[in-house]
This record gives C-alpha cells, sequence and structure tokens, in this order.
C-alpha cells in the first residue's frame, strides 16, 4: 500500500514537471495550428528599388531597422519579449504560428488560446494590471490613468528602492529609475502609470538612432524628408507627437514611414491605450496624382452625408493657400490654435488632406499583427483633423495581394455567377480608399457635449462602430461620386465587389474590430433582403443596397454623435455575431482553403538591399581579416 502511494506521488509528480514544461511550449490538444497557418497567404513585400537612388536605398535599410526595433516593442505590450515569448518552442510551425499572432491567442479566430496553460487574453493587454478595474480609481485620477502613451501597473516595493546586489556581488551602477506618477486605489493600494518614453526607454533610444542615420543618409536629396524624420524621432522619445504628426501631413516625398503608437485596437479593456506600429513605405506618384482630385469633393460629401446638420460639421472649402518656409513649417497665416493640452499651433490657410499611394515594403508591430492593413487614415487625433485635414495612404500593392488571393476567389463560390463580372480591382480599391476618406466625416465631438470626443464616450467599443461608419459611408460616397460621373465602369462592380470584401472581412472574427464591423454590415444587408442567398451564391440587389447603406450610415452616425454606448451595445448583440447560416457559408470558403489573410516575406534581404546594410559590410571586413 505504502509503495502504491509512494509509485502514485511519483507519477503526479512527474507530470507536474512535464505540465510546467510544457508551458507555452506545445500546442494546445487538438488544435489546428497546422491548418490555421495554412490559412494564411505569403506574399514577397517589394517595389522596384532600380527607381530609387542610392541615397534613397541607404535610408530605407534604416528605416526598416527603425521599424523591426518598433516591433520589438509591441511584442511586449501584446505579450511579452519576443525571445523568452519563443523560447523552448521546437516544432518550426507552431512557432511560426507565435511569431505571427505576437504571442499564444488566434488573432483572427477569436482570440482562442493555442498554447498549453493560457486562458483567454487579457483584455487590457500589458497596458494595465491583471483584472483591473477602472472603478476601483478614485473618480478624479481615472482620466490620468487613460492616457494613450502610457502603462498602468501595480506599485511594488521594488519600483520604489533600488535593486540590491546578491551576495558576494560587486555593487552596479543604479540604473535610471523609471519616471512613475503613484496613484492610490480605493482598496488602499497603489497603482502607477508611467509613460512609454520612460517604460521602454532603451528600445526607444534604439528606434531614434536608426531614425537619425535615415535622415542623415536622405537629408542631401530630400531635405524636408529629414528634418521629419528628426522631428519624428526626437517625438517618439518625448510622448510628444503633434508636432511631428503635422510635419507628416505637409511631406510628399518618394519614401515614408509610419511610425510610433497610434492605434489603439489591443486595448480591449478601456480601448485608449496605443501600440506601437510602423509602416516602412515607397510612393506611387502616377497612382496618385489620379487622386488628387477627390480631396477637392471633401466639403460637398461632408455636406451630403444623410443626416441632420448637427451630426456633419462644416469642413472647410480649401480655398486658401498655405505657404511654407524652407524647412517646411506651416507660415503665420494670422490665426493660432489655443486648445488646452496642445502646443501653439498654427493654423493653417487650407487642409493639408492627402489621398496618397504606397507600395508597403515593411511592416511591423500592431499592422502586422492578426489582419494585414491595406489602408491608413492618420493621424488620429481628432483636433488635427478637424483643423489639418488627415493623409488616406493606400497601399496599392497588398491591397492587389488581397484582391487577388482573396477576394476574388471568394466571389467565385459565394457571389452569384452573373455577377462575377462585377468583382474588380478599380472597385476594390475605391472601395477602400473611400472608406479612409470616410473616418474623416462625421462629428468627431458628441453633438450634446462638445467637450467629450466619440472615442471617448464609446471606450472599447468605438473601434468596431468606427470601421464600420467608414465601410458603409465609404460606399454611400461612392454612389455620389459615381452618379457625378467621377467613377467609372458600373455602380454594380463598386457594390458587388463590396460585398465580397465583406466575406472577407468577416472571416477575421469577434476579436478583431474590422470583423465586427463586418459583421453588422452583413447581417444589416442580409435582414433587408438586399442580398439573397440562393443556391448558385449570394445576389446582390443594388437598387435595395443604396437605400439600406444610405440608412445604416446614418443610423451609426446617430450612435456616434449621442455617444449611445447602450445603442452600440445592442446592435453589437444583435448584428455584430456569425450566425449559422454565414458560418455554413464560410466553411465553404475553408473547404477551397481559400486564405484568410496575407502573411509577409518582408526586409532589406527582400528587397535586395543587403549591400546598403552597415552591419552586413562589417560582418563582411571581419571574415576577411
Amino acid at each position: 500500500m505504502a509503495l502504491n502511494k509512494v509509485y502514485r506521488f511519483v507519477l503526479i509528480a512527474i507530470a507536474v514537471v512535464s505540465a510546467s514544461a510544457s508551458f507555452g511550449q506545445k500546442a494546445v490538444k487538438g488544435y489546428p495550428v497546422a491548418e490555421r497557418l495554412a490559412s494564411y497567404k505569403k506574399i514577397s513585400l517589394k517595389t522596384d528599388t532600380s527607381l530609387l537612388s542610392e541615397a534613397e536605398r541607404k535610408c530605407l535599410v534604416h528605416l526598416i531597422k527603425a521599424a523591426q526595433k518598433a516591433d520589438e516593442i509591441f511584442w511586449k505590450q501584446a505579450f511579452k519579449e519576443k525571445s523568452k515569448a519563443l523560447e523552448g518552442i521546437k516544432n518550426d510551425t507552431l512557432r511560426r504560428f507565435v511569431e505571427i499572432n505576437y504571442g499564444p491567442w488566434d488573432r483572427l479566430n477569436d482570440d482562442k488560446p493555442f498554447l498549453q496553460g493560457y486562458g483567454a487574453k487579457p483584455k487590457g493587454g500589458n497596458f494595465y494590471p491583471e483584472n483591473f478595474d477602472i472603478n476601483t480609481v478614485p473618480p478624479n485620477f481615472r482620466e490620468r490613468l487613460m492616457l494613450p502613451y502610457s502603462i498602468v501597473k501595480p506599485l511594488s516595493k521594488a519600483d520604489l528602492m533600488p535593486p540590491q546586489p546578491k551576495k558576494g556581488e560587486k555593487p552596479k551602477m543604479p540604473e535610471r529609475p523609471m519616471m512613475m506618477e503613484r496613484f492610490p486605489l480605493l482598496n488602499g493600494n497603489e497603482i502607477a502609470l508611467i509613460e512609454y518614453n520612460s517604460f521602454f526607454e532603451q528600445d526607444l533610444q534604439l528606434v531614434l538612432q536608426e531614425m537619425m542615420k535615415a535622415a542623415t543618409a536622405i537629408e542631401k536629396e530630400d531635405k524636408l524628408f529629414a528634418i521629419y524624420l528628426r522631428e519624428r524621432a526626437m517625438s517618439i522619445t518625448s510622448n510628444q507627437y503633434i508636432l511631428s504628426d503635422i510635419k507628416w501631413m505637409t511631406l510628399k516625398s518618394h519614401l515614408d514611414i509610419v511610425i510610433g503608437p497610434i492605434e489603439n485596437y489591443e486595448d480591449k479593456l478601456l480601448g485608449t491605450k496605443t501600440s506601437f506600429e510602423a509602416y516602412v513605405l515607397v510612393r506611387d506618384r502616377e497612382w496618385g496624382v489620379k487622386l488628387e482630385k477627390y480631396v477637392s469633393y471633401l466639403p460637398e460629401l461632408q455636406a451630403n452625408i444623410p443626416v441632420e446638420a448637427a451630426y456633419k460639421p462644416i469642413i472647410s472649402n480649401n480655398t486658401g493657400v498655405n505657404q511654407f518656409d524652407e524647412n517646411g513649417n506651416i507660415m503665420p497665416s494670422g490665426d493660432m490654435i489655443d486648445i488646452p493640452g496642445y502646443p501653439p499651433l498654427q493654423k493653417p490657410n487650407a487642409s493639408l488632406s492627402q489621398l496618397a499611394v504606397f507600395d508597403a515594403v515593411y511592416y511591423a508591430g500592431d499592422c502586422n499583427a492578426g489582419s494585414k492593413t491595406i489602408a491608413v487614415n492618420l493621424p488620429n487625433d481628432e483636433v488635427l483633423q478637424k483643423y489639418y485635414g488627415t493623409r488616406r495612404s493606400q497601399l496599392k500593392n497588398t491591397m492587389k495581394a488581397k484582391f487577388e488571393e482573396i477576394v476574388k476567389p471568394i466571389s467565385q463560390i459565394l457571389v452569384d455567377p452573373s455577377q462575377q463580372k462585377n468583382i474588380l480591382f478599380d472597385a476594390f480599391f475605391a472601395n477602400v480608399m473611400f472608406h479612409e476618406v470616410a473616418h474623416g466625416l462625421g462629428v468627431k465631438n458628441l453633438v450634446k457635449d462638445t467637450i467629450k470626443t466619440v472615442r471617448e464616450a464609446l471606450g472599447a467599443d468605438y473601434s468596431a462602430i468606427e470601421e464600420c461608419k467608414a465601410d458603409v459611408l465609404g460606399l454611400y460616397m461612392v454612389t455620389q461620386l459615381f452618379n457625378k460621373g467621377e467613377l467609372t465602369g458600373s455602380l454594380d462592380d463598386y457594390y458587388v465587389t463590396f460585398v465580397s470584401s465583406v466575406f472577407r472581412s468577416v472571416r477575421f472574427g469577434a476579436a478583431s474590430a474590422h470583423g465586427k464591423a463586418n459583421m453588422i454590415t452583413f447581417n444589416t444587408l442580409l435582414n433587408s433582403g438586399c442580398i439573397v442567398s440562393g443556391k448558385k451564391g449570394y445576389y446582390v440587389n443594388v437598387v435595395e443596397m443604396k437605400a439600406v447603406i444610405e440608412k445604416l450610415a446614418a443610423e451609426l452616425l446617430h450612435l456616434q454623435g449621442d455617444g449611445d454606448q447602450n445603442g452600440v451595445a445592442k446592435m453589437l448583440q444583435e448584428r455584430g455575431i456569425i450566425k449559422a447560416s454565414l458560418q455554413e457559408d464560410l466553411a465553404k470558403l475553408e473547404k477551397a482553403k481559400i486564405p484568410v489573410d496575407i502573411i509577409f516575406d518582408q526586409g532589406i534581404d527582400t528587397l535586395g538591399l543587403k549591400a546598403y546594410d552597415e552591419n552586413e559590410k562589417s560582418a563582411v571586413k571581419k571574415e576577411k581579416k
């Protein structure tokens, strides 16, 4: 009997050790990791580097390295340091899947955990303490704790005193302590607020170094871009982004980089904390010229959106002309923007809004996690949008890849054969472009409480509703421009292509703001009867769909303008779901092995720029010696 007890104890001990050893290193039993990995289509992110000068190639290398450093910061925000996240994972397939998802949760399958030892993904990521509840903070401190460029963490004794050397170790020079603010909780404990430039100081210094090297490489050919790179590098290490955002909007450089803590998709708790990301871009000037005329239509498009005047503030006709000094700064117009919390800003004579087209050559961080972005509308700051406008950047090469690899194959299975001729890239491009334009339309502050922003009022649900608004209002604007004769082809092209793209984005799942947005759209269209499921696929009644899109656009604009949290929650609960019939259709796409999304072969080697990498040159010299 005693031997049996010992035997059982040994078995239990072995099981515990085995479970501990496999924690975070093996897949959850039965989870189809190989199949999920195969649902991504790998494409190469390239551009014609023969069109780049020597200076641009050198600059591009440093921009990519800066982006790679931003990527490392995002790992820490979303899960943990990358090397630690991958430590001990011997299976190459599993390791790659962790890399794609920046952690153990399947981003395009409702964040389901696929690594042993992990439960549900924390809504607050690493931005807040575990199980953090903002209601445990005294009301007068809550706004401060929601700052977008900061981490909230429990306050421990280790934070208050320098680390002590272990026995026998020589005392080390103390590192500079993180700058933090201490806040009380209602239960008597304390928490700390640490801004990004302090929390990620070492990582950000590496970003700064690469940005400065990029500026040095390009300054003789493009002085204004070099000035921007230096300003952006300093803003990243100071948490002050306003002035570099304005500078970025004035640029029309051949190369570009979007870098910093920008989107708040990762914060599903309060929806305020921003995540690091980077896009390295090469401008397609030829396509960009085609789009310039559309900027002038923005005031008219805003005026025509289907809601009352209070929900569509007037956009300037942009009749003025901005003057710039030799450093690209806006020359004084006589009017200043004086808003608490902002530096003194020179009001421009005209909007700085752009519609631009780029080839993306590197994605990093938030934009590379889960579904890949194919267009960018920035800056997000509501004040800058109001006075300066936004740049809507279309990423043509990734957009084309998604269209060819995903949208067209989906349409061949789920769209009625009689309408498959209407699935066109130019229509897809226009829909995506005006989705980004639509982000800039509508109100940014509540109609009846103009101090509070829509983002603040809707919290974590803001992103899904904003993405849905941009989808349907974008298609509404496409209709307006088509009726004016500004878009070519058939109106059916834009509507049928839109529906095919809805199927694409619904597959991102409920953990994605874009996935939720497209579920709302799909269920609204289906419930209204303007898309009908038949034996051969879905048929789109374009005439009826036009009216439904207009009505849905108005509904979303009202929810935003009123800051109606209850209405938003009701919409998400009733229409932001995948019902059984749609699930059956999506299963057909899985069976046909149509990719859910794309992943990238990207980087210095992919672009053929290895010869311009200073580190590689140094390594070659050492080998020769």
